[in-house]
């Protein structure tokens, strides 16, 4: 046996801790305490990174490479800004974030480079299951988001679980985005279509 991440719980040598799983994408139990400690650490760096909205973007850079997965160089994310546990986030050169944006990484999220996100965005990468048993077993599941280079995603923009969009693509305002999204396309509305 093996003590779990950050000394929580203990695992089978081969078997995958609730935290591995839901990186996978795998089914696993919302409320297992590494899962609940991510998130709670998650909420603690948030209060430090929400309470500097008068820092430059430099200095709000430093700290969220502390939390997330990797932080390019020239990435602005102008507070406040949410996130369900922050390590499964990945920011490549020159993305910018507006206000307000939500991102929910139970998986991965991955926005390319010089993407720009406006205020108010939600990704969202966490899936429930459809069988009403289950979901009373407190088990959760999630799928990837993969943002190309060079989108932008316009103010209020949603964008469900499992989706990719691709290189130079738009999406407009208040769109919400429920299925992939091929390279220079621009999609308008809920659900979101092409323009």
């Amino acid at each position: 046996m093996r003590p779990g991440a950050a000394g929580l719980g203990v695992v089978e040598v081969g078997q995958k801790s609730e935290l591995q799983k839901m990186a996978a994408g795998e089914r696993y139990r919302g409320g297992d305490p590494e899962v609940v400690e991510s998130c709670r650490q998650a909420g603690l760096w948030m209060m430090r990174f929400n309470a500097m909205m008068g820092a430059t973007s430099a200095e709000r850079r430093v700290v969220l490479a502390e939390r997330l997965a990797s932080v390019g160089d020239d990435v602005v994310v102008r507070p406040p800004f949410y996130v369900d546990h922050g390590s499964f986030i990945t920011l490549e050169e020159g993305v910018f974030i507006n206000l307000g944006c939500t991102i929910l990484d139970v998986c991965p999220v991955s926005i390319g480079a010089y993407t720009r996100i406006g205020p108010g965005v939600q990704i969202l990468t966490p899936e429930h299951p459809r069988d009403p048993v289950e979901r009373r077993q407190d088990i959760e599941y999630g799928r990837p988001v993969s943002i190309g280079a060079n989108v932008w995603l316009g103010g209020g923009a949603i964008v469900v679980p499992g989706v990719t969009i691709g290189d130079d693509a738009i999406i407009g305002a208040g769109a919400v985005v429920t299925r992939d999204v091929p390279a220079g396309a621009t999609m308008v509305g809920s659900p979101a279509r092409p323009r």
